[in-house]
């Protein structure tokens, strides 16, 4: 083999072959076209070889093989649907000749073994896989809008049934090893260093079989057939299951579904070309190729810091002050201390410090219950957490972040006193959703090194951090604050300065969209069920009283002291003003639009006499369009300000910030897949009907 090869083996005298997985400048094992080349090239031979009379396939790499390369997929998208049929169909057939080699094969599962790699050790007849219970097993396609193209529906469903099969592809989930075990997905769990030992030790076995169960004389489904009352019952119950969860907007849990329901039914081989099929419809759809583009590779390159700043050195993040240990103060001190990082905490009083460090406190503890951390990393965890009622604490700190309430005025003052003590080289944030940078640095000594790290709640979920420059932010500033993301291991999205900037500004043209149509008579059962409809996670209405009504108020309230005569009125605002004066705030008070007292939020009684329905109502498509295209016009606009200028930076945003329908690849994705042209034209049309808020603003720029 050649040097630059994939694939290597090795054969023994005693006949038994070892073909290593070894990509070649990949730090995991990753199919794509050269390694699957190099894969089917040693694969046949080994198989044609007589000399050979058993085969173990292993990885010379920690993870065992991580799938297919998503950049091979990237140019599966643009192939043509034979051409992508034919290599499928290739490597397809290479994974049933193993199945009846006639010779046994093993497969010695080192580290992850997921998508493709699973979809490999299961052509083997016996997998032996490592005892760590961080290695995952499974089959994840379907979180890429994909379903497994190499038999993975075929092979697991004639393996642990038609349920349980189901069950694990279309949610995507993995196994651990002990859990691969119980479900019958391997056959052994042994001591990583005792693999190779058992995989001879099964190849040696006399009583062994070199058969897969399904090419067994007399072999049943397990389970049961499909066509029997269970299988019916069970396809039907899932079937309307994956309808309510996807509501049609993520075709590939369907489609796995579909292969198992038609190719369990069939010969193998039928199945097989039942399973390739469905996949390349997947390929070739509209989703798919959206979510990698988004899901993968933009949010790669995000985490990587791809966006950042190249020419400042990298800044040393060890120790991180916290003003403000509310639940978002306390947030960032728990996910800073959860990432190994030196936190100090201050609030007005000790009461309120101290409850901050019990918020993280309360996190650990539960993750001590379920195993997720050992008793003694709890306790190293928490005294990383450090008290404190005076700001000199902060002097050390190679960044600090004020987390106080969205007063300019406390705010201001929060940051003078910390300004006055740390360091000139110490990044100074403020975690604020709404309050431009630029206003909250004016007065400030130094105010290139501030800028604004807008978290979101809770913070030990939320994965995003917008970070906003503002007029005087420098770019060592700026790099510092990619640095500080990364350090806290969260997925970093650069914006630029204004009321809202990015993510805030386009989140609330939704919400305050459905207020509005609430206020016009839509029905409030329409209105939230088209937000779900469209792909949000909850509709307008629900989405106001988890954020809180008078938040919405204040913020308002800010936004018309600070324009005066320039600020404009949105006609949802009445709604949200009269909420208020209801008492009924949200979530925090048990009662908003929803009532919350009840295991389950459902919609207030009252709502209807407060804000009366319309007698005659709009059909579902208008409410989705207006919920939706309201958020594309306001895009357009943050664009066109310069708020934001990368579409993967929009994506990234309206995904992990408020739930933006991941199918859609992200908001700028989406604007673009439907054609920016038509968007507009549409935005226009909502304009001339519904007000200039809809009107999208006259320049155009390509990001």
């Amino acid at each position: 083999m050649s040097s630059k090869s994939a694939i290597r083996t090795e054969t023994g005298n005693d006949g038994i072959a070892i073909l290593w997985w070894d990509s070649p400048g990949e730090r995991a094992n990753v199919m794509n076209e050269a390694a699957l080349d190099d894969f089917h090239t040693a694969m046949t031979g080994l198989l044609a070889d007589d000399a050979v009379t058993g085969i173990i396939v292993t990885a010379a790499k920690a993870d065992f093989l991580s799938g297919a390369d998503l950049k091979m997929l990237t140019r599966l998208f643009d192939a043509d649907a034979a051409s992508i049929q034919a290599g499928v169909r290739r490597m397809t057939d290479l994974l049933r000749a193993m199945d009846k080699a006639g010779k046994g094969i093993v497969a010695a599962i080192n580290g992850h073994a997921l998508g493709g790699g699973l979809e490999l050790a299961l052509a083997c007849h016996h997998r032996i896989v490592a005892d760590d219970p961080r290695l995952q097993l499974g089959l994840p396609e379907v979180k890429l809008g994909l379903i497994p193209g190499f038999g993975g529906t075929q092979r697991l469903g004639r393996l642990i049934g038609a349920l349980a099969a189901a069950r694990l592809i279309g949610e995507g989930r993995s196994l651990s090893p002990a859990d691969a075990l119980a479900q019958k997905l391997v056959h052994q769990v042994v001591p990583a260093a005792d693999l190779l030992t058992a995989a001879r030790a099964w190849l040696a076995d006399p009583g062994r079989t070199s058969r897969q169960p399904w090419d067994a004389k007399g072999w049943r489904l397990p389970g049961g057939p499909v066509q029997s009352a269970g299988g019916v019952q069970l396809f039907s119950g899932t079937a309307a299951t994956v309808t309510r969860t996807t509501l049609g907007h993520y075709p590939a849990p369907a489609a796995a579904l579909s292969s198992l329901y038609h190719g369990l039914q069939l010969p193998f081989e039928r199945g097989q070309q039942v399973e390739t099929t469905a996949f390349v419809a997947q390929v070739k759809g509209a989703v798919a190729p959206a979510m990698v583009k988004t899901l993968f590779f933009a949010m790669n390159d995000a985490n990587a810091g791809r966006a950042r700043p190249p020419g400042p050195a990298p800044a040393a993040i060890r120790h991180v002050g916290i003003v403000g240990a509310g639940l978002m103060g306390a947030g960032i001190g728990y996910a800073a201390a959860r990432a190994g990082l030196t936190v100090t905490l201050l609030d007005r009083d000790a009461a309120s410090t101290q409850a901050g460090k019990d918020y993280s406190a309360r996190l650990v503890e539960k993750d001590v219950a379920r195993g997720r951390l050992s008793p003694e990393k709890a306790e190293v965890l928490l005294a990383r957490i450090r008290t404190s009622l005076d700001y000199q604490d902060f002097a050390p700190c190679d960044v600090v972040v004020e987390a106080v309430f969205e007063d300019r005025a406390l705010k201001q003052s929060v940051l003078a006193r910390l300004e006055a003590v740390v360091r000139p080289d110490c990044l100074i944030a403020s975690n604020t959703s709404t309050l431009p940078i630029g206003g909250l640095a004016a007065g400030m000594a130094r105010p290139g090194r501030f800028l604004g790290l807008h978290f979101f709640s809770p913070v030990e979920k939320m994965p995003l951090v917008e970070i906003i420059s503002g007029a005087e932010t420098t770019e060592a500033a700026l790099a510092a604050g990619f640095d500080a993301v990364r350090a806290l291991r969260k997925t970093p999205v650069a914006v630029r300065d204004g009321r809202g900037f990015f993510t805030t500004r386009v989140f609330a043209s939704y919400m305050m969209e459905g207020l509005a149509l609430l206020a016009e008579g839509v029905a409030p059962a329409l209105l939230d069920n088209a937000g779900r409809q469209a792909g949000m996670p909850m509709g307008p209405l629900r989405l106001a009283d988890m954020v809180n009504i008078d938040l919405a108020v204040k913020i308002d309230d800010q936004t018309r002291a600070d324009l005066g005569d320039a600020h404009i009125d949105h006609p949802g605002m009445a709604v949200a003003r009269r909420m208020v004066a209801l008492g009924r705030l949200g979530e925090k008070t048990r009662a908003g639009f929803y009532d919350h007292a009840g295991r389950d939020a459902v919609l207030w009684a009252g709502l209807g006499g407060e804000f009366p329905p319309a007698a005659r109502q709009p059909g579902i498509a208008a409410v989705i369009e207006r919920l939706m295209h309201i958020q594309a016009v306001e895009y357009l606009r943050c664009r066109a300000e310069g708020i934001v200028t990368r579409g993967e930076d929009a994506d990234i945003a309206s995904i992990l910030g408020w739930g933006y329908p991941p199918f859609t690849g992200g908001l700028a994705s989406h604007v673009t897949g439907q054609g920016e042209a038509l968007v507009r034209s549409r935005c226009d049309a909502l304009a001339d009907l519904h007000g200039e808020r809809y009107r999208p603003p006259a320049q155009r720029s390509t990001i």
